[in-house]
């Protein structure tokens, strides 16, 4: 046993260096929505944009992609519509249709592996109240930015000087912020209007320390299954019968017996 704990010590220290970054550090993301239409009325469809900001201030950097993402209403009686995001040509900006019947509903942001963000209760027919945020907002000496042109509309902050944007510049492209502040879109639906129980399945509302740590668990498990067969081995040879060296027989030897 004591081997064994040895082991698993050992396997951790090695494996949680070689864990993703996101794993080790913050691993958060917020919903920031453009300029959201002022009044709302009842089955009207809207465009809404909205960016998916990891640790509230760059785009994800991560293994993979996001996925899902969208905003999530939850009405009072427990009916749940989600409404699946469309990447535009900026990084972690995206845009949708929603289509919303008359109720009060709970807005959140669907934001992949990361939890669901909070983003506010959106009243219909009326508008959106924002929620307080769920983490404080960064401010530090400076701040990265990604976009260059559009950009999500709480850039820079509060930080004392932005790095300028150094990737290669989009092709421009109308904002969506403009869109979803004007007149009602085209007459999109919402991707799927469910219960709650069956978005919690296809939406997967699991801890995002599940993927990080998967290789963690197969890794000390598989060490722990190969000393426990090791140590059955060497029990059952222990075990095993075996004649006493004077009583064996050697090749040209014959054996008397007396009495």
């Amino acid at each position: 046993m004591r081997r064994l704990l040895v082991a698993l010590a050992a396997m951790a220290a090695i494996l949680a260096p070689a864990l993703p970054a996101h794993a080790r550090a913050g691993f958060w993301a917020v919903t920031e929505l453009d300029p959201f239409p002022a009044q709302v009325r009842p089955d009207v469809p809207y465009t809404v944009g909205f960016w998916v900001l990891q640790h509230g201030t760059h785009p994800y950097e991560g293994p993979g992609g996001l996925d899902p993402i969208g905003l999530r209403l939850t009405a009072e009686d427990g009916t749940t519509l989600t409404f699946g995001g469309t990447p535009l040509p900026e990084p972690a900006h995206y845009a949708t249709s929603v289509k919303v019947p008359a109720g009060r509903w709970r807005v959140q942001g669907l934001q992949g592996m990361f939890g669901p963000y909070e983003i506010g209760t959106l009243t219909v027919p009326g508008g959106l109240k924002a929620a307080p945020p769920q983490f404080p907002v960064p401010a530090g000496s400076e701040v990265m930015d990604y976009w260059g042109p559009v950009k999500p509309p709480g850039f820079p902050w509060k930080a004392a000087s932005v790095i300028p944007n150094r990737l290669p510049a989009a092709t421009p492209a109308t904002s969506v912020a403009s869109v979803a502040s004007a007149q009602p879109a085209g007459a999109t639906q919402p991707v799927r209007a469910t219960q709650p129980a069956q978005v919690s399945a296809a939406v997967g509302d699991s801890s995002p320390w599940r993927q990080p740590y998967a290789l963690v668990i197969v890794a000390v498990a598989a060490v722990a299954g190969t000393l426990l067969v090791q140590r059955a081995a060497r029990a059952a040879v222990r075990r095993r019968p075996h004649d006493p060296p004077e009583r064996e027989t050697r090749d040209g030897e014959e054996v008397i017996s007396t009495g």
